[in-house]
């Protein structure tokens, strides 16, 4: 089962705000996912601590297990010192 991890757009319309999800790779973009891994609200100001808000523990489990994330995650990722897979 390929997994990966990515976004999942919640809020109305103009005011967007997503959900960093594991997911299976085949499934629709807001449908069923396996875990919520964090949040992403893009409306806060880029230095705002809650701006991008990430469970790295588990983040860390679903990417020894072999979840990819998707570019933007794994930015998120990254700037949260969390160290991808030299496959990613």
């Amino acid at each position: 089962m390929a997994t990966k991890i990515r976004l999942a757009r919640g809020g109305v319309k103009k005011r967007p705000h997503y959900r960093i999800v594991v997911a299976n790779a085949t499934a629709p973009r807001d449908g069923d996912f396996l875990e919520k891994v964090g949040t992403y609200n893009p409306m806060l100001a880029s230095g705002d601590a809650d701006r991008v808000v990430l469970k790295s523990e588990r983040i860390e489990y679903w990417l020894s297990t072999g979840a990819k994330p998707t570019e933007r995650v794994a930015k998120f990722i990254e700037a949260a010192g969390i160290v991808l897979p030299s496959s990613v």
